[in-house]
């Protein structure tokens, strides 16, 4: 088999072209699956206790985001969101702390989660997305200090079972969607079940574009 293969490589890359169809395939279904299923979690989508809201919190237009902070694509979408919330008074952004590249997502995502116990999520969660330099637990808090935090609450908060609970109840949400990266996007009118699921990075075009088909 060896020999063979060294002399057939053509075969090595079929197989390598057959395996990435079906990878395709299987995403395509994936995706599919989750948008048919999206409305049946509009509650946890839309509505879930305790999660950071930007722009109007009273919004007609819903737009929900999984994110990991250490995901590139996620830190690209974060000036385009910026930019989305300026130009959209009528849009609520839905922040789902998703972090599933280790334990220094974990840690931003808790340090986030934290902050918006002292009404500053989205100004820590931006710094953590914009900063020039590596993710570590000691930049994650040297970022939340020059934010404002008061670092004694912030640290006993990133450890509280409130915390805990609420990543756990991202992820199992997440589980629940079959989302199987970051960013992943939600959008729909705040009081529906009409909700359009969309995977991966948009430019401020694109996101636009799924805000008024949403509004219509």
């Amino acid at each position: 088999m060896h020999d063979y293969l060294l002399q057939n490589p053509q075969v090595i890359v079929e197989v390598l072209q057959i395996l990435q169809r079906k990878q395709f395939e299987q995403a395509e279904q994936t995706v599919k699956k989750t948008q048919e299923t999206a409305g049946q979690f509009a509650k946890p989508l839309f509505h879930e206790a305790g999660d950071p809201v930007a722009g109007n919190a009273n919004g007609k237009i819903s737009i929900v985001e999984f994110f990991d902070y250490q995901c590139p694509h996620c830190v690209d979408m974060a000036p385009v969101m910026s930019e989305v919330i300026k130009a959209n008074p009528d849009v609520r952004v839905i922040y789902k702390e998703f972090p599933i590249r280790g334990p220094v997502s974990e840690f931003a995502a808790r340090a986030a989660l934290a902050a918006n116990k002292q009404g500053k999520y989205v100004e820590l969660s931006h710094a953590l997305l914009t900063t020039q330099q590596p993710l570590t637990q000691e930049s994650i808090l040297e970022i939340a200090k020059k934010t404002g935090l008061d670092m004694d609450k912030l640290k006993t908060e990133m450890n509280s079972e409130a915390v805990s609970n609420q990543i756990k109840a991202t992820i199992k949400l997440a589980q629940d969607l079959k989302l199987f990266g970051t960013p992943a996007f939600f959008i729909g009118k705040t009081t529906g079940t009409a909700i359009n699921y969309v995977p991966g990075q948009m430019n401020q075009k694109q996101l636009q574009d799924a805000i008024d088909s949403a509004n219509k």
